[in-house]
Order: C-alpha cells, then sequence, then structure tokens
C-alpha cells in the first residue's frame, strides 16, 4: 500500500458515510494533498467549489472537532515543505499540464504497489461472459480502447459507448447470456445516465468494476469495485492518461486469468498475417 501524502488522506476518508458535498470536498483535498493543509477552511471551500460552513460538516463528520484540528493533522501527515505556488513555477501551462500528468502517472504507481485490487478485478472480469464495458461521454474511448483490445483474448465483450432507452436492453440481453459483470469507465463531468446505469446493473446482479477519477466520485457507491486514477485538469478539457493505463493494466490482469488468452493472441496474429492486415 502506498504511503505517499494523497494515499494517506484517502485512508482518512475510507469507511465514512460522506454527502455528494463532502466527497467533492475529500476529492479535492486528495489531488492537492500537498498544497491543502495550508489553507483556510474557506480557501479549502473555495477550491473544491461548495461554501466554508460544508468545509466544517466535514470535518466534523471525519471526528475532528472542526476545520483547525483537521488542518492540524493534515498537516502531520503532509510533506514537510509546502509546494511551490503556482507562481514560482517557470513552466508554461502546456508544460504544466504534461508535468501534471506525469505526476498523476506516479500516484497511479504508488497506488499499484499493491495489485491485489487489480488482480481482483482482472478474475472478475475474466470470469464474465459476454463482458459489458461502459463508457459515456468523456469515458468513451477509454471503453472503447479496453474493449478493442479485450476482444484479441477474452470470448465476448459488449462494448457499451451509447446511451438512450437501449442501454438497458442491451444489460438485460448480456445477463440472458450469462454476464456476471460490467466494467465501466467513470470520468468527470459523470453523466447521470452512467449512476443510473450501474444502479440497475447491481440491482439485476452484476458485478460492477469501475475506473474513475476518484474514490468519491458519484460511482462509487453503484461499484463493488472502485479503482482510482487522476486526471489532469490543466487545460481547458480533462486530460486522462492515468485511467487509460489503468484500463490496459486492467486488460493484462484479465488476460493473465484467462487460459486461452496467448492462444487467442497467437490465433489472431496468424490470421492477420495471412489476411496482410498490417504494414510492416
Amino acid at each position: 500500500m502506498s504511503d505517499s501524502p494523497a494515499a494517506r488522506l484517502q485512508a482518512l476518508f475510507e469507511g465514512h458515510r460522506l454527502t455528494p458535498t463532502q466527497r467533492r470536498i475529500a476529492h479535492c483535498m486528495v489531488r492537492g494533498a500537498a498544497e491543502v493543509p495550508f489553507l483556510s477552511s474557506v480557501e479549502l471551500a473555495e477550491l473544491a467549489g461548495v461554501s466554508q460552513p460544508s468545509v466544517t460538516r466535514f470535518a466534523v463528520a471525519l471526528g475532528f472537532d472542526g476545520y483547525p484540528a483537521l488542518r492540524k493533522h493534515l498537516r502531520e501527515v503532509a510533506p514537510a515543505e509546502r509546494a511551490a505556488a503556482p507562481g514560482q513555477d517557470s513552466s508554461n501551462e502546456y508544460q504544466q499540464a504534461v508535468l501534471g500528468e506525469i505526476e498523476n502517472l506516479r500516484r497511479l504507481a504508488e497506488m499499484l504497489a499493491d495489485p491485489a485490487p487489480v488482480e481482483e478485478a482482472g478474475r472478475i472480469l475474466a470470469a464474465s461472459t459476454p463482458l459489458p464495458v461502459l463508457g459515456l461521454r468523456a469515458a468513451s474511448s477509454q471503453a472503447r480502447g479496453f474493449a478493442y483490445f479485450a476482444a484479441k483474448v477474452h470470448p465476448d465483450v459488449r462494448l457499451l459507448d451509447e446511451g438512450g432507452s437501449m442501454m438497458e436492453d442491451r444489460i438485460d440481453a448480456a445477463l440472458y447470456e450469462g454476464a456476471t459483470a460490467l466494467l465501466c469507465f467513470a470520468l468527470p463531468r459523470h453523466p447521470r445516465e452512467v449512476v443510473d446505469t450501474l444502479e440497475r446493473a447491481r440491482k439485476a446482479g452484476l458485478t460492477v468494476v469501475t475506473v474513475a477519477d476518484s474514490a468519491f466520485a458519484p460511482v462509487a457507491r453503484h461499484s463493488d469495485l472502485l479503482i482510482p486514477a487522476p486526471v489532469g485538469t490543466g487545460l481547458a478539457f480533462d486530460t486522462a492518461c492515468a485511467p487509460m493505463l489503468l484500463g490496459r493494466v486492467l486488460l493484462e490482469a484479465m488476460a493473465d486469468a484467462l487460459p486461452d488468452a496467448q492462444a487467442r493472441l497467437e490465433a489472431f496474429d496468424t490470421r492477420a498475417a495471412a489476411r496482410g492486415l498490417f504494414v510492416e
């Protein structure tokens, strides 16, 4: 288990029943673990986009007398030195976005120091035939990429990347044909339809494995196993290098749990060579 400031903060929040507003504050704090211990309640409220009383209630919900007591605790688990102020960084905005993604990947690597959740997810996904893979709007590219490669080692992958009234029908069909699990990619801004779909899927008996930007994302309460991967927010539109890489890691774990994965890959390579599918 990683011992980074972000990981220790996340461990502090786990096990508490948090409201959506409180999850938003927690998510904000995990993303800014080095800076948050030095913020006032007003500054934290502004950063998270909530009211100052919400920050106070959040501290109380975690078992502290108030925000000052929470901040004292945060300073004990934060790095010894405060992160450099934004104005002290000579990098331009494009470089900062790239450096932010490098930091997100570093955090993902720290999380993967404990491979157990990913290995469990791989076994769950491998055991489901068919395997529905859900991703709408911003998350559709992650779902499509996973499904494309997964189809080379898994016998029946069903991509669900378009919403609408047919979504429930397609999940019902997968259940009827033997599906036991669903993989979901969920990224900000979280579509209500994804939350509703996961709720229905779990009620119908599917085990939901989710890749989300935070353990406190709105989809968390409708997921049996959620593995977080942070997104970058330095540009006008979020960047999702870490969720994409986590998808490939899950793909590897699933392939490891499929007894005939290597044989399927070799058969595909043979067919592709016979068809001249790729240019060497």
